[in-house]
């Protein structure tokens, strides 16, 4: 049960959301048990991003959050795949992406906590 937010400074057309969803959906797998099926998405354009002070650049800040845990090698790849995502679909160099990670051990899907 995964969730995925990508907040940028910069517009999304519709096309280019679709190819972010699609490409999100395959590198979820990264992450140990996790897949598309499950996958929650959502993005946020034209957000009030400053990185160093600036707001020039196309910059993004993305928050994967998931039921359970995985291993240090698993949010590496999975870091290194986002930014190559974001850097094919939307032009965003990954030194101008953060990634953030957040492990749950309770999370509510319907009306119930696993």
């Amino acid at each position: 049960m995964p969730y995925i937010s990508a907040k940028t400074n910069i517009s999304i057309t519709p096309g280019k959301e679709t190819a972010l969803k699609d490409k999100l959906g395959k590198a979820i797998s990264l992450l140990p048990g996790k897949s598309e099926a499950w996958l929650m998405l959502s993005f946020e354009e034209d957000c009030q991003l400053y990185y160093k002070g600036e707001n020039d650049d196309p910059i993004a800040y993305v928050e994967v959050k998931q039921f359970g845990s995985a291993d240090k090698e698993s949010y590496e790849n999975l870091t290194a795949e986002i930014s190559k995502i974001l850097k094919e679909v939307l032009g965003i160099n990954p030194e101008n992406v953060y990634v953030n990670y957040q492990e749950s051990s309770i999370w509510g899907w319907n009306g119930k906590n696993l």
